[in-house]
C-alpha cells in the first residue's frame, strides 16, 4: 500500500542537526516534515553526546566518592545506566516536544530519493511518497568498523560501549582520539582495567602536546595503559573475552581484556539506501557532500549540514548549519560566517579549544603571543579540588586581537564559550583583562591569562 503527501521542506534525520532545521524552518512559515529512521534526536541524544556525557558525569561522582569513602557501591554502574537512561528519555522526548510545538510533522521510516523532488519512506507494511519543494539531509555518521575487527559480540562499537549490562574487568580500547579517551576514563573509573592502543605517537592528536599532559597524568593515576605507535591487526574471541594482536616497532604482541572498544572515526551516512544517485549527488571519495556557504549542495533545492559535510564531527557545528541552510531555503540572506568552532573533549581534566592554537599561528609566522594563567592559583578551583590545568590565550603581539585560546581544566567546556565570543567579536585580551569577573570563580583565570597577554604586548612596545 502506497500512500502520498507534500511539503515544502523535507528534512532527514533528526539529530542536533535535523531537528534544528527542521524546527527554524516550521518557524519561518514553511510545511516542514522531519523524517527518522531511528529514535527522535539521533545519534547524539541517543547513543552518542547525551549518554556519554551522562555516564562520565556518574563516574567521576562515583570515583569523587569512592577516593572520600575508600568503597563502592556494587551497584553503582546500574545506577549510572539507569540515570543514563533517564536523561536520554527525558532529551529525546523533548525534542520531539520542540519538533511538534513548532508545527513540524515527524515521520519514522528509512526515506530514500525517487527524484530531486521526491522520497519513499519505507514503514513497516506500507510505503509513503513525500513531494517536497527543498530538502536537508542532516543524516549524521556512524563508527568507523576495521576491517580486521568487524563489530559483534566482544568487539564494540562506541554505541554498545553506552549500554553495557555491567562494568568490564578489562578493556582494550582501539583508538586514542576524544571517543577512546572520553570513554577510557569513563570505564576505568568504575574500576575497569583500560588499555588505549593509539596508532600515532601521543592521545588526542589534535591538541598541543602541553594541553594533553595533565590529561595524560590523569589516565595513568587512573590506572589506563597507553600504547601508542601500535595498530591492531586482529582479534580472536572465546566464551570469556578475546585476545587482541597488535603491532608495535614491527613486533607482534597481544593482549587479553573482556571486550574491545573500536574508537577510531566516524564515517558519513551517505551511502546506502539514501539514493542520492538517482538525484545527481555524488559524495566525495570520502563520503561527504561539498556544500556552499548556504548549506547548499550541487542539486540546487538539496541542502546538507552536519557530519556529512566538511569540517569537524560536532553537534554544535550541525545545529549552526542548520539554520543557515533553513533561513536560506525561507529567502533569507544568511550564510555561514563562523570565524571558529569550539572543541571539547570530555576527558579528566577537561579539554577544549577554540579558533588558532600557538602551533598554527608560528606554521604560518603569525605575529602573535601567549597569555597564560593557571588554575592552582585559584580560589575557587582549589575548593574544588581541581587545580590542575591552565588557560592559553593566543593574539596578535600588535593589536592584541584574541586569535585562539585553549583550556585544560575544570569546567573547560563551559569556560571556552567566552573565548569563543571574544573571537567572533574581534575582542582583544584588554577588552578580557578590563571585564570584571566574579569572585571566586574559575573565569578568573581567563581574565587573569588576559592580563599575563597585555603586559607581554606593553612589554614588546617599550622595547620597541
Amino acid at each position: 500500500m502506497t500512500n502520498q503527501m507534500g511539503t515544502e521542506t523535507l528534512v532527514i534525520g533528526s539529530g542536533p542537526g535535523g531537528y534544528a532545521a527542521a524546527v527554524r524552518s516550521a518557524q519561518l512559515g514553511k510545511k516542514t516534515i522531519v523524517v527518522e529512521r531511528g529514535q527522535i534526536g539521533g545519534v547524539c541524544t541517543n547513543v552518542g553526546c547525551i549518554p556519554s556525557k551522562a555516564l562520565i558525569a556518574e563516574a567521576h561522582r562515583f570515583h569523587s566518592h569512592k577516593t572520600w569513602s575508600r568503597s563502592g557501591s556494587i551497584d553503582a554502574f546500574l545506577e549510572a545506566q539507569a540515570f543514563k537512561e533517564s536523561i536520554v528519555t527525558k532529551q529525546s522526548g523533548g525534542v520531539k516536544y520542540l519538533l511538534q510545538t513548532a508545527g513540524a510533522t515527524i515521520l519514522e521510516g528509512e526515506a530514500s530519493f525517487i527524484d530531486r523532488h521526491t522520497v519513499r519512506i519505507e514503514q513497516p507494511g506500507t510505503e509513503l511518497l513525500v513531494s517536497f519543494k527543498h530538502a536537508i539531509l542532516a543524516t549524521g555518521s556512524r563508527p568507523i568498523e576495521l576491517q580486521a575487527l568487524p563489530f559483534g559480540n566482544r568487539i564494540l562499537s562506541s554505541t554498545e560501549a553506552l549500554s553495557l549490562a555491567s562494568i568490564p574487568e578489562s578493556l582494550i580500547v582501539i583508538g586514542g582520539g576524544y571517543i577512546g579517551v572520553e570513554l577510557g576514563q569513563m570505564y576505568a573509573k568504575f574500576g575497569s582495567k583500560v588499555t588505549i592502543l593509539e596508532g600515532g605517537q601521543r592521545v588526542l592528536p589534535g591538541f598541543e602536546a602541553d594541553l594533553v599532559a595533565p590529561v595524560i597524568k590523569h589516565m595513568s593515576a587512573d590506572g589506563i595503559t597507553i600504547v601508542t605507535e601500535a595498530t591492531a591487526v586482529s582479534a580472536k574471541q572465546d566464551l570469556d573475552g578475546l585476545t587482541l594482536n597488535y603491532i608495535k616497532n614491527d613486533v607482534p604482541y597481544s593482549i587479553r581484556a573482556e571486550y574491545a572498544l573500536i574508537t577510531v572515526g566516524r564515517k558519513p551516512n551517505t551511502d546506502g539506501g539514501l539514493g542520492l544517485e538517482r538525484i545527481g549527488l555524488h559524495p566525495t571519495s570520502k563520503g561527504l557532500i561539498d556544500t556552499d556557504k548556504q548549506c547548499r549542495t550541487e542539486v540546487s533545492n538539496i541542502f546538507a549540514i552536519g557530519d556529512i559535510t566538511s569540517g569537524p564531527a560536532l553537534a554544535h557545528k550541525a545545529s549552526f548549519e542548520a539554520n543557515v541552510a533553513a533561513e536560506a531555503i525561507a529567502g533569507l540572506q544568511t550564510i555561514i560566517d563562523y570565524k571558529a568552532i569550539p572543541l571539547v573533549v570530555f576527558s579528566g581534566p577537561e579539554l577544549s579549544s577554540v579558533g588558532m592554537s600557538e602551533t598554527e599561528c608560528k606554521a604560518i609566522a603569525m605575529p602573535a603571543i601567549v597569555g597564560r594563567s593557571s588554575f592552582a592559583i585559584n580560589g575557587r578551583a582549589l575548593a574544588l579540588k581541581s587545580a590542575e590545568g591552565f588557560v592559553k590565550i593566543i593574539a596578535h603581539s600588535e593589536s592584541g586581537i584574541i586569535l585562539g585560546a585553549q583550556i585544560v581544566g575544570a569546567e573547560a567546556s563551559t569556560l571556552i564559550s567566552e573565548l569563543g565570543l571574544a573571537i567572533e567579536m574581534g575582542a582583544t585580551v584588554e577588552d578580557l583583562a578590563l571585564t570584571i569577573h566574579p569572585h571566586p570563580t574559575l573565569g578568573e583565570v581567563i581574565m587573569e591569562a588576559a592580563q599575563n597577554a597585555v603586559r607581554k604586548i606593553m612589554k614588546t612596545k617599550i622595547q620597541t
